[in-house]
């Protein structure tokens, strides 16, 4: 029987890494934690721990569990309630004639070629630079998770690729990756804004956007996305 509660999820069993330093904060120590690898998992247990929190990393499932920390706060979008800002109304013009697409993930050398130009233009500083096919089928893919791909094309042209997992109430934004050459029409909000109104014409409830680290200039963009739920102990409180 999945765990429905959340004493019923405190009895799986998850490790935890050795400090290592940070990926968001400067000078800052973290811990990870992640679920028991050999455990079977489905997406209503995925759902079940995205709720409290927990992301996708390859086959993995993780959340940071940092004893003197609590900067990163699992955010997601209630797309019901969603309303696009001045700023996002702008984007969402701008790129209506780009086509979207929407389907199951699967390697493709288009969207590698993409991905390896993203890391090299945007984040060659960072821990997952030089970028290799073994490295982004490990960081991307599952074999147990509804992966799909949530793409922009400039007529035959990609330039974005947002890759998303299915949830049974909603969608969880694992990576984005998109054309350097495209900066004024802020593909990375774009993608987000495409996804909150697919993830509505399917009935889904939420799009889960990961951590918000407001000191981490990388990752505070997640504050733009009003209402935003914010997960803070156990509860989720809605930012308006």
């Amino acid at each position: 029987m999945l765990p429905e509660t959340t004493d019923e999820l405190l009895k799986l069993s998850f490790y935890a890494t050795p400090s290592h330093s940070c990926s968001y904060l400067k000078d800052q120590q973290a811990t990870t934690v992640f679920l028991d690898p050999e455990k079977h998992v489905n997406q209503k247990l995925y759902t079940r721990l995205s709720e409290t929190g927990f992301r996708r990393s390859g086959s993995h499932i993780y959340r940071p569990h940092c004893e003197t920390c609590q900067a990163c706060v699992p955010v997601r979008v209630p797309v019901a309630q969603f309303a696009p800002n001045r700023t996002q109304k702008r984007c969402l013009k701008k790129g209506q004639n780009f086509l979207m697409k929407f389907e199951s993930a699967y390697y493709d050398d288009q969207q590698y070629a993409l991905y390896e130009l993203y890391l090299s233009e945007r984040h060659s500083d960072g821990d997952m630079y030089p970028p290799s096919k073994t490295q982004y089928k490990e960081f991307l893919f599952s074999d147990w998770a509804n992966t799909k791909f949530l793409s922009l094309f400039d007529n035959d042209k990609l330039i974005v690729c947002s890759v998303i997992d299915e949830l049974d109430n909603g969608y969880s934004a694992v990576y984005t990756y998109f054309h350097p050459d495209y900066d004024k029409f802020s593909l990375g909000r774009l993608a987000i804004l495409r996804l909150i109104e697919f993830a509505e014409s399917q009935n889904k409830d939420f799009v889960y956007l990961g951590y918000l680290v407001k000191e981490c200039r990388k990752m505070k963009y997640k504050s733009e996305y009003r209402p935003l739920d914010c997960l803070v102990g156990n509860r989720w409180i809605r930012l308006t």
